[in-house]
């Protein structure tokens, strides 16, 4: 299958200075993406995610690298014009069965296309592009991590989706994760986000009920905090897996992504300074993925903390006594969350029609359905989402979160930016500097990154 040659060059240049952080929700947990967002083996989150994240992140356990199917159908390109090959990064075996399964009901289901798989590890995921891209040896259909998809859609890597896909009823978060300067470069997979869990026992023990805005928050979280227990906890790792657990507090003031040193950025950097020096959220926090943030919440040492739906699984078999419930991310001005997951790509010049038409396939209800409950996604087609979890209580919560979602950038530099953001929180959380301080020293950085 042959690409045509659209930036090559600049994204092999650009990926052999380093490869960027993904988050998911798949933002990372240490189990495993996806969310974005663990960023370890970015079955996101996260998200994101791992999610991680991006995706950022979810329960992914690592396998040997592909399940038995994929592994039979291992191929970096097909020869001929019914042939569509896909690359994806997705390390738990469930999660390739799941797309296995679909791949082989498409396949099945017509014998003019055929479809294959291949797993290529996170880590390895954007150099192996750079690499196929030089090579004209790529896939017709990449999964990626939602926020890398500027990074190759500004290279000319990815086919142009316009009118030839209908994502009038995704949301809207997830449709602008994979559309740069009003152009459509992908469709969204399945997406995450971040909510709020509490431990109802100690909540009622306290007297509280779920807050719904900062000030509820911090006085909450500090009548949570005692003995051995701190009232919040959120990952506060100086990453991109960080960055997607602090962006819905920047967000929540009004202030927009690149917007630090604003009234807004500095009010959420001193949110955090406040959690810190008041006790009510442990300063360990800047060492905790997401994973270690849920494992400190079953443990009781944590009340209440920023999480994906990802973490679920996890929790109901390692805890299953745990009285828990998930609420939104308690508000400034606006109730807000981050976005995690991932999307598929098509790629420019190969067997586009194909690629296609195994999307048309892929996104339709049932195969949607079947996807996300063997991710723990959220579909990110509205229509699809507003019934996936009927009854569901804590999972309903989590689509109504992902309503006030947004995407990081869409930005083909957002992990630099992304590096002067949780530097500048760090660096606040540790007490190494004062709110202003850190939001003028990373708005210097994100300037002269963005042009503004």
């Amino acid at each position: 299958m042959k690409l045509k040659k659209v930036g090559a060059f600049l994204l092999a240049a650009m990926v052999s200075v380093g490869l960027l952080a993904g988050c998911g929700g798949n933002a990372g947990s240490s189990q495993g993406t996806d969310a974005a967002n663990s960023e370890a083996s970015k079955d996101s989150a996260a998200g994101n995610e791992q999610a991680p994240a991006d995706s950022m992140s979810d329960d992914g356990a690592a396998s040997d690298g592909t399940s038995d199917e994929t592994a039979s159908n291992d191929s970096s390109g097909g020869d001929s014009a019914g042939d569509v090959t896909i690359w994806y990064y997705w390390e738990t075996e469930g999660h390739q069965k799941a797309l296995d399964k679909v791949i082989s009901d498409y396949n099945a289901s017509q014998s003019e296309i055929q479809v294959s798989a291949k797993y290529v590890p996170f880590a390895d995921f954007k150099k192996q592009l750079s690499i196929g891209a030089s090579a004209d040896e790529l896939p017709d259909i990449a999964i990626l991590d939602s926020p890398d998809h500027a990074s190759y859609a500004t290279m000319g890597i990815f086919a142009d989706l316009g009118g030839k896909f209908d994502v009038s009823n995704y949301f809207e978060g997830a449709v602008d994760s994979c559309t740069i300067d009003g152009t459509l470069y992908g469709v969204p997979f399945g997406v995450n986000c971040l909510g709020l869990y509490y431990n109802e026992d100690l909540l009622k023990e306290a007297r509280c009920q779920a807050p719904a805005t900062w000030e509820e928050l911090k006085e909450t979280a500090q009548k949570l905090t005692k003995d051995n227990v701190t009232g919040l906890a959120f990952c506060s790792l100086q990453n991109e897996e960080g960055t997607f657990n602090f962006m819905p507090w920047v967000w929540s003031t009004g202030a927009g992504s690149y917007e630090i040193n604003s009234e807004g950025g500095v009010k959420a950097l001193t949110l955090a300074k406040d959690l810190v020096e008041s006790g009510a959220m442990s300063k360990e926090c800047i060492n905790w993925t997401q994973g270690d943030v849920m494992n400190q919440f079953i443990s009781g040492n944590v009340a209440m903390m920023i999480n994906g739906p990802w973490q679920i699984p996890t929790m109901k078999e390692e805890a299953p006594d745990l009285n828990w419930n998930v609420a939104l991310i308690p508000k400034d001005s606006d109730y807000a969350s981050v976005l995690g997951g991932e999307n598929y790509a098509v790629i420019a010049g190969g067997n586009e029609e194909g690629a296609l038409s195994f999307l048309q396939y892929a996104t339709e209800e049932t195969q949607v359905k079947f996807l996300m409950d063997s991710f723990g996604y959220i579909s990110a087609d509205k229509t699809i989402a507003e019934g996936q979890f009927s009854g569901d209580a804590v999972m309903e919560t989590f689509t109504e979160q992902l309503g006030y979602a947004k995407a990081r950038g869409p930005l083909a530099e957002w992990p630099e930016v992304s590096d002067a953001i949780s530097l500048a929180f760090n660096q606040v959380m540790t007490g190494e500097k004062e709110p202003q301080e850190a939001a003028d020293t990373a708005q210097q950085t994100i300037d002269g990154i963005v042009g503004q």
